[in-house]
């Protein structure tokens, strides 16, 4: 029986015109062999799987064959190449880094380094992972690899160039691998399956190569996978079910019933999901990128961002002309926002759900309603101010009934020599209603003033608070002067209220309290005045505080008003006053040198110059 190999192997590219999806790199390195302008060192970065090794070994091969053809390949043909092919060639070391990435593997590199080739022009080290070497291995091979012998040549390829010393990259031509297309890895896939005699669907084939993600190597792993579960017969089904996929057809059956609102079968069929063992936030990842495809299939211009096959590009289009933008654009808002919750989520089920209910719901007449699962729309304030625009609920160029400007005297309803005037006229129910959301008990004048129009055709409103709704109103020759009165508000008079006495122990409590209150950018302003005690003077309104210095007079001085007018409100006594005093001792404190201190010394006790010369002393 023969031995199985995988298709990884088996069908890895030989030649530069075989490596898929690098076309841009693999002419460069051509040109460079046909023009023999050969580097040093070269660096292969790139994710996993996309041919960086192949093409150093591809490249080892080239520049040391005999008889190069015209596009710059290797013939295949002479020693060199048949010993490479073989296996058996001695001009090419490669060293993983990942397990031999100590000092002393470098140092074996390097004395292999100094033995020049025996067949062929170059030696050619390739180091896979470089990335793994530590610093000291790092170190141990600056000096070769910026100055090797004219036969050697170093091929580094890592997966995080960022992990790469930067004096290695200043030494070397670096160039960057990029993934490889869906559409280059199914075309691969395709002729690899020809020659394997396996019949395989394109959209099977198309699945494939998305569930690899840009690695050819990953790409072909998962054919030999499928090719054994579906014993040679590659379907679209096949492939979803061993590889646990999502169907597509599970996305635009959900994108259908956002745009019907239909909320309940979206619930039931997210259920039917889970129960095939599905996650919920796959299937949120999955439903985004299917929105996002949407997106992009309704604009010609962006539709080569599809990566899928033809008949479902069609199917995609066809669902996107169905779609409006504004419920695309909130469709993939909300999936995101319950994406990036989902991990934090406790009841990750229901995150989802909740999702689905607003997604159902996008497309509704009733979209802004509050049994709709969002915030509703919010109304503006009715009565901010006397010109406040009409409530929403007034059409545009609507008018409230007129109200007769004739004053009453409400004080004789019954007088018959009183001339009658229609009643005022009921606030609508919108208004009423906002009133009661608002928490103010808004209650109309017996006999208000005509409304003034505003440029729009709406009426503004003025709302005034009152102690007593039968009160008498200013007429309409008082007119200015009764908006100048002060308001009566919850049946007191706007009168100042009395001063009350405090001592100084209540004076000392506001004085911490307020020290307590200040936000955290004047904690040191906070911390001298819990250090400070200020005292009541007789007038038992006035309080000093003594400071040390000037810095913290300057400091409590631009606080004052703020103080004055704490202590008056906490202390119910408007004529609470601060005086800041400053210490003349503290004042006049200063610092002494070691001779001034010894003066100040001998002025209190003069034996202390005496003792000073008996035995000689030296203090200072």
């Amino acid at each position: 029986m023969e031995n199985f190999i995988v298709s990884a192997r088996k069908y890895r590219p030989s030649t530069f015109d075989t490596v898929i999806g690098q076309k841009g790199l693999t002419t460069t390195l051509k040109n460079a062999i046909r023009e023999d302008k050969l580097a040093h060192a070269y660096l292969f970065c790139g994710p996993r799987g996309v041919g960086k090794t192949t093409c150093a070994r591809i490249f080892a091969k080239t520049i040391n064959c005999d008889h190069l053809t015209p596009d710059g390949e290797a013939c295949n043909e002479c020693e060199s190449c048949r010993a490479f092919n073989e296996g058996r060639s001695l001009n090419i070391h490669e060293l993983d880094a990942a397990s031999n990435n100590s000092v002393e593997d470098i140092r074996s590199l390097i004395d292999q380094v100094r033995i020049p080739p025996q067949v062929g022009r170059y030696k050619v080290f390739i180091i896979d992972e470089v990335h793994m070497l530590s610093t000291a291995a790092f170190n141990a091979f600056l000096k070769t690899l910026e100055e090797p012998p004219a036969y050697a040549k170093f091929i580094l390829a890592t997966t995080e160039r960022h992990k790469v010393l930067p004096t290695i990259l200043s030494r070397c031509q670096v160039y960057d691998f990029y993934r490889i297309s869906v559409g280059d890895m199914v075309d691969h896939l395709r002729s690899v399956a020809a020659k394997e005699g396996v019949t395989a669907e394109e959209q099977a084939l198309m699945v494939i190569a998305q569930k690899a993600d840009g690695g050819m190597r990953d790409a072909l792993s998962i054919f030999d996978q499928m090719v054994s579960y579906s014993a040679g017969n590659l379907t679209y089904k096949s492939v979803i079910d061993n590889l646990n996929i999502l169907d597509y057809d599970y996305f635009f059956r959900f994108t259908d019933l956002f745009l019907e609102n239909k909320t309940s079968d979206c619930i039931l069929l997210f259920n039917e999901i889970l129960s095939r063992g599905f996650d919920g936030g796959n299937f949120i990842g999955g439903l985004a990128s299917h929105l996002r495809d949407l997106l992009v299939s309704h604009d010609a211009v962006t539709l080569p961002l599809l990566d899928v096959g033809e008949e479902m590009r069609n199917r995609y289009q066809e669902q996107a002309a169905r779609c409006p933008q504004k419920f695309l654009y909130k469709a993939i808002r909300l999936c995101n926002d319950c994406d990036l919750n989902y991990r934090i989520s406790r009841n990750k089920r229901l995150l989802v759900e909740l999702t689905l209910i607003q997604l159902s719901q996008l497309t509704s007449d009733d979209a802004d309603d509050a049994s709709a699962g969002r915030r509703p729309a919010q109304l503006k304030p009715i009565f901010g101010t006397a010109q406040s625009a009409a409530p929403a609920s007034l059409p545009k160029n609507s008018t409230q009934p007129a109200v007769s400007n004739t004053p009453s005297n409400p004080s004789t309803p019954n007088n018959p020599n009183t001339q009658s005037t229609p009643s005022t006229p009921q606030a609508p129910i919108e208004v009423q209603r906002m009133q009661k959301v608002q928490g103010a008990e808004v209650q109309q004048p017996s006999q208000p003033k005509l409304p003034q129009r505003s440029r729009l055709g709406t009426v503004s409103i003025r709302a005034k608070k009152v102690d007593n709704p039968t009160a008498e109103t200013p007429n309409a020759s008082t007119g200015d002067k009764a908006n100048e009165a002060p308001l009566l508000q919850e049946g007191k008079e706007n009168t100042p209220a009395p001063d009350k006495p405090f001592n100084e122990e209540d004076m000392q409590i506001a004085w911490r309290t307020f020290a307590a209150s200040l936000p955290r950018e004047d904690i040191a302003t906070a911390g001298r005045m819990n250090a400070l005690l200020p005292h009541l003077k007789e007038d038992g309104v006035t309080f000093s505080v003594s400071v040390a210095n000037n810095l913290i007079e300057s400091d409590l001085r631009k606080k004052k008003s703020a103080i004055e007018a704490y202590m008056r409100k906490e202390l119910h006594n408007s004529r609470v006053t601060m005086e800041i005093v400053v210490s003349e001792a503290a004042v006049s404190a200063r610092l002494l040198t070691p001779r001034q201190q010894y003066e100040e010394m001998v002025k209190e006790n003069p034996n202390l110059q005496l003792l000073m010369s008996t035995f000689d002393l030296d203090l200072i």
